[in-house]
């Protein structure tokens, strides 16, 4: 945890010096040449380093100790810092299509020197090393901020690179495509802006956690011989680092509570150390051995098994003695009536076991 802070740090710090001294050289040349262009584009650079600002604050703030109020931790504000950023992109992209826009209603005349390219090559240069650096740094400790950045250094190049296309196309040809250009890549940066906006807010609201991490766990769960089966598993993000959760398991009914109780902690240690997610386990209790139990669940599939909104049964539990079976059905999220779903499938058990009582919970496919 400290080591990714200090790493995050570090890089928004880069960042930040980086761009101090590219927003000294273009507004230097800008002021000279008396390019708008180029002095937007430093004054773009200059709210990059307060998006940098903005994360190594994010950061320090995400990384304070849980309390009594936020007992998960404070995780969640780097993707905060994500929206910040955002916004800062998002003012970058307008202001510059606005100023490009009255470029174009009243043009002026620059004044290139051969030390302006030499400046604005060498800025092209610096920001595309900046956005590979921030970026790779980004999805090294999962940083949605540093990800951001990365990407806004990546846009700003494309914005110098406007801004010399505009200047060799002004000193060779006297055309003054300064405005067009200028349009074009804040287009590109609204854009861009818009992205990380509607992806931090995504991870805020609550993402569905990737495929690839549920089934692992779930892959992991059932590599353990008493598990039949693992269900049920729901995963929250508390920050880019700590993911809390808990899942059922389905293992034999006759089972001690010392077995289960070994069983659930080494799931839970196994989980820990291959996911660095923390885990609850519950129980489901099967019963393979007992035939009438068998024959209802067999029923139960084969009155589902051809609706395409029904994805899965399990947690069937059987109590002969007053007559009371349960199970869950997970149920699409595209599917139009749930409820009917479950209301279809009751009737019909009833109509065959009319002595049973039946409980159907109703599951979505969180994980899955």
């Amino acid at each position: 945890m400290e080591l990714r802070e200090k790493k995050i740090i570090k890089t928004s710090l880069i960042g930040i010096l980086v761009n101090i001294l590219l927003v000294a050289f273009k507004a230097f040349v800008g002021v000279l040449a008396k390019s708008t262009a180029v002095i937007m584009d430093a004054i773009n650079n200059f709210a990059d380093a307060l998006s940098s600002l903005v994360t190594i604050v994010g950061t320090k703030l995400a990384h304070k100790k849980p309390d009594k109020k936020h007992p998960y931790g404070y995780g969640n504000l780097e993707h905060l810092t994500s929206i910040v950023v955002a916004v800062i992109v998002l003012v970058a992209g307008i202001s510059a299509s606005v100023e490009s826009f009255n470029k174009i209603i009243h043009p002026e005349e620059t004044d290139y020197k051969w030390y302006s390219f030499v400046i604005i090559v060498g800025a092209i240069i610096g920001k595309l090393l900046l956005g590979l650096y921030t970026r790779h740094q980004g999805k090294k400790y999962n940083s949605d901020a540093l990800k951001a950045s990365g990407t806004d250094a990546f846009l700003d190049s494309l914005v110098s690179i406007s801004t010399l296309i505009g200047a060799i196309l002004m000193i060779s040809f006297h055309w003054n495509v300064e405005g067009y250009l200028g349009i074009l890549i804040a287009c590109l940066i609204v854009k861009s802006g818009v992205e990380i906006l509607i992806d931090s807010i995504g991870e805020i609201i609550g993402k569905r956690i990737p495929r690839e991490i549920s089934v692992g766990v779930k892959r992991t769960i059932n590599e353990f011989d008493e598990v039949h089966g693992a269900y049920d598993l729901l995963l929250n993000r508390y920050g880019p680092e700590k993911i809390v959760g808990s899942v059922h398991i389905e293992v034999d009914d006759d089972m001690k509570a010392t077995e289960i109780h070994k069983l659930s902690q080494n799931i839970a240690l196994r989980i820990y150390q291959d996911f660095g997610i923390v885990l609850t386990v519950g129980i489901y209790a099967t019963n393979n051995n007992n035939p009438f139990y068998l024959e209802i669940k067999s029923f139960v599939r084969d009155i589902i098994k051809d609706d395409k909104d029904v994805l899965q049964m399990h947690g069937f539990f059987f109590d002969l003695e007053n007559k009371y079976i349960s199970f869950d059905l997970v149920i699409s999220f595209d599917a139009k009536d749930s409820n009917a779903i479950i209301e279809e499938v009751e009737n019909k058990c009833k109509e065959r076991y009319p002595l049973y009582q039946f409980v159907i919970n109703t599951d979505t496919d969180i994980s899955d």
